[in-house]
């Protein structure tokens, strides 16, 4: 029989909150009935990313800048899921309209993870989009201040071999649309 492990929230604080985050500093009474306390819990939106394919099998990536770590990255597109978003599929076509301005003809859910289920609230969600046709009509969001650059499936792996892409919850991304794609063998057997 398992033991009980969920800590019971005492008291929650808000510390600062705005558009994109909501910090609170709560107290916990563990099952043993220890407090913990300052406990810090960031509350951030909830985002989507996709690995995702043009028409002629392109994968779209984007380079943006990351003043966290003062670099400029390469990405795959996404963003914030909005309370206005009927879906979390609509919310991923509407991000990789607003930032790639192509459309797609179909968008999987491949799942969630937790960014650091220790501290913070929120899901990413993963997606694979394919099909993908550039929308000249379409206006990038220029608050964005993307550029958007198609590689090959063959050019993607490479990339993904060598280690080009720091953000890890992409990663999980990459990983779970290459092992749906079947591009990606796993051997079980250690």
């Amino acid at each position: 029989m398992e033991r009980e492990l969920n800590w019971k929230e005492v008291s929650s604080t808000q510390l600062f909150k705005d558009k994109w985050i909501d910090v609170c500093s709560n107290t916990y009474e563990k099952q043993d009935g220890s407090l913990i306390t300052p406990f810090y819990i960031y509350k951030f939106p909830d985002f989507a990313t996709a690995v995702a394919l043009t028409k002629d099998n392109k994968v779209i990536l984007e380079r943006i800048y990351r003043p966290g770590i003062g670099k400029t990255c390469i990405e795959l597109p996404g963003g914030c899921v909005d309370k206005s978003d009927p879906s979390l599929e609509a919310a991923m076509a509407r991000e990789l309209l607003e930032e790639t301005g192509y459309r797609f003809e179909k968008i999987e859910y491949l799942g969630e993870i937790s960014p650091n289920p220790t501290t913070n609230t929120n899901m990413m969600r993963m997606f694979l989009a394919t099909g993908g046709e550039f929308d000249p009509t379409q206006e990038l969001d220029i608050a964005e201040d993307v550029d958007v650059f198609l590689v090959s499936l063959k050019e993607f792996m490479q990339m993904f071999d060598d280690n080009k892409f720091v953000q890890a919850m992409q990663l999980s991304t990459i990983f779970f649309a290459l092992k749906k794609m079947g591009q990606l063998k796993l051997d079980l057997n250690f």
